[in-house]
């Protein structure tokens, strides 16, 4: 079927908007709460988070900790009459999910009171309910057509995607901090191998030369 230039242009304009419409779809992030955080805890701290969560909610909590020490921090969840949900010490990462069982404000805390020397750098994503559908099923008598399907194949995909860009972004993060703590300490002791080298050497020169100088005698008249 041959189309006349304004038709033509017309087809190639909607399918220009069409998929600007696909993009904003798959792009703009659903109503569920979440808070996806980075931040630095000082020595003998102690940082606390508070969110309001009705009841019936699914949540998780998942940290992990990218600098600092032993890559070790506590880690404590309590619900609204403080009762503890959660509650591990020195955990490098983990993940936790719960269902809220009444309403109220939720307390979450990281605490490095432990360590006297070295602060910590920790990553946290506290998801607060499920996403929702992507084309909501309420109101419709018909299934799910095949553009519509293949967006949430799509939409489910790029959020396997940020995951996996979340996590690897978190893994180099935590193999740079490794790696310049690591070159830290080779300088250091190159510095100080050089050192005692230096060292070494001189005392070996005035040693060598204690045994080729010569020696003076000291000869003693007694008078008859």
């Amino acid at each position: 079927m041959l189309l006349s230039g304004s038709a033509q242009r017309w087809a190639a304009s909607a399918g220009r908007w069409g998929c600007r419409l696909l993009a904003l779809l798959l792009l703009v992030p659903g109503p569920s709460g979440a808070s996806e955080i980075t931040f630095e805890l000082p020595d003998n701290a102690k940082q606390c988070f508070y969110e309001d969560i009705t009841l019936g909610t699914k949540c998780t909590l998942e940290f992990q900790v990218i600098t600092g020490g032993h890559y070790d921090v506590d880690c404590r969840l309590e619900d609204p009459d403080g009762n503890v949900l959660y509650k591990e010490m020195k955990k490098q990462y983990d993940s936790f999910t719960f269902t809220a069982s009444k309403n109220g404000t939720y307390k979450f805390c990281f605490s490095n009171e432990f360590s006297t020397f070295t602060h910590k750098t920790v990553y946290f994503d506290f998801q607060v309910g499920e996403d929702p559908p992507l084309f909501p099923s309420e109101n419709r008598v018909s299934a799910l057509t095949q553009m519509e399907s293949a967006c949430v194949s799509i939409h489910e995909a790029l959020k396997s995607v940020i995951d996996y860009q979340t996590h690897f972004r978190l893994r180099e993060a935590q193999g740079r901090s490794r790696a310049e703590d690591l070159n830290t300490r080779v300088a250091y002791w190159s510095v100080g191998e050089a050192l005692i080298l230096l060292v070494v050497s001189i005392g070996q020169v005035f040693l060598l030369k204690s045994f080729f100088s010569d020696k003076r005698t000291t000869t003693t008249r007694v008078g008859s």
